[in-house]
């Protein structure tokens, strides 16, 4: 017997637990899951502040997750869910690892890779926006409110 089918929302629940776990170690709340199969492997936050590096986004960590789980460099057949729309880097990098899928949930008004070209994707890759949008903008909201003194989307 099959597993039934998870939903786009289901997955960016998942990474919204992710972005929690960010918030809690002060880390810019973002979060972010890869899907193969129907099922979750690999999950991943903001890590810059603990690794002091301005390429641990959550996207970088999780695709390092899941090409070492899949074992080659290549994800076609996987999804990415991410809270927040990804940084034209992290957009280059679910590109060149050519996931067939990107689901976000907030639109980024001033970082989001849709603000410099729709072609750092990879053309095969799906992109499924808005999913959640509300929810995945409070906590980031939230965060800059208290942690920084003001918001930034």
């Amino acid at each position: 017997m099959s597993m039934p089918l998870k939903d786009h929302e289901y997955f960016i629940r998942e990474a919204l637990k992710e972005a929690e776990k960010a918030y809690k170690k002060d880390e810019v709340p973002i979060g972010t899951v890869i899907v193969w199969n129907n099922k979750i492997i690999a999950r991943a936050h903001n890590l810059t502040e603990q690794l002091n590096d301005v390429t641990a986004h959550a996207e970088i960590q999780a695709i390092t997750a899941a090409t070492n789980y899949i074992g080659g460099k290549y994800l076609q057949e996987c999804s990415i869910y991410v809270t927040i729309e990804p940084c034209p880097m992290c957009a280059g990098a679910i590109g060149w690892a050519q996931l067939s899928t990107l689901v976000f949930g907030a639109y980024d008004l001033k970082k989001g890779y849709s603000l410099f070209s729709e072609n750092i994707l990879h053309p095969k890759t799906h992109a499924v926006k808005g999913i959640l949008a509300d929810e995945c903008k409070e906590i980031i909201q939230r965060f800059f409110i208290e942690k920084r003194g003001k918001n930034i989307l």
